[in-house]
């Protein structure tokens, strides 16, 4: 078993959160089939060395598995909603520790276009003319609370009008409970009938209040821009270096997973951000 040394690595406590969510081994199941080479643990910190410090997948140190050992898991994982299926556990005991219900009635919708890398393939990006952004597109969905229900990528030319009304009807399968949305100015229009006829949810937008220059704190849409900036501690999501949109979603559910986990754990939640330098008390 490798000693814990990288900021990314899990603590006891958060390891104690996440084995129970993750799949049963093969060996332990009636099938049957072979005892698996490396501890879960290491599989996992290896996983979040990358969602964190955003190296390649060749790149891991030689501490951790192999490199193929590590992208399979990540690879199977995902195709089997694991990662999503943690996420969803965690929010709940977070809004429990916070008081809340664990099911949310209403959220925030918004995206985020960034730029990808050059081994992005062309057919899965594209070019934001209203952020002058070429790449892809996140579109994510929170609580009030800033905690992720629901996350889709798309080209980065795919409007938000047009991409909401797939990310609303898949929320709207998972979480029936759901009935009032929050959302800026794109999403007015059509989408708030079409929503409030077919899915019966409410759209509600919140617009820039006239005569505002620069940013301004908008009700209800801080929330969920302050989850992106969150997201984007993890290096990994800075720049889309995924081939496939499904593991861009991947990597930002997996950033998001470890701030609940040291959220209910009480560390830290960006160890690795630069400290405040102090300063001093002698007059200049």
């Amino acid at each position: 078993m490798r000693q814990p040394h990288y900021p990314s690595d899990t603590s006891d406590g958060e390891w104690a959160l996440l084995a129970p969510l993750l799949p049963t081994p093969a060996c332990r199941k009636p099938t049957g089939g072979h005892p698996e080479a490396h501890p879960r643990r290491e599989i996992v910190d290896a996983i979040r060395y990358v969602v964190d410090t955003g190296c390649k997948w060749r790149a891991l140190p030689a501490d951790f598995p192999p490199f193929k050992t590590v992208l399979g898991f990540f690879s199977r994982w995902r195709a089997a909603g694991i990662f999503n299926l943690i996420r969803d556990q965690l929010r709940r005991r977070v809004r429990r520790a916070m008081g809340s219900s664990p099911h949310p009635v209403a959220v925030v919708i918004d995206s985020q276009s960034v730029k990808v890398a050059a081994t992005v393939p062309r057919s899965t990006s594209g070019y934001d003319a209203g952020k002058k952004t070429p790449g892809r597109k996140r579109h994510i969905v929170v609580d009030l609370k800033g905690l992720p229900l629901f996350v889709m990528v798309t080209p980065a030319d795919m409007h938000d009008s047009v991409a909401a009304r797939e990310v609303l009807f898949r929320l709207r399968l998972m979480h029936p409970e759901i009935t009032i949305v929050w959302a800026d100015r794109a999403y007015a229009g059509t989408l708030v009938d079409w929503a409030k006829s077919y899915l019966h949810l409410t759209i509600k937008t919140v617009s820039r209040p006239k005569g505002a220059q620069g940013f301004v704190i908008l009700p209800r849409r801080w929330v969920v821009e302050r989850s992106l900036a969150w997201w984007l501690h993890a290096r990994r999501n800075v720049r889309d270096y995924e081939t496939r949109p499904e593991h861009s979603e991947a990597m930002l559910t997996l950033a998001a997973v470890t701030l609940m986990t040291r959220r209910l754990t009480r560390q830290p939640v960006f160890p690795n951000a630069a400290k405040p330098r102090p300063t001093s008390s002698v007059a200049a």
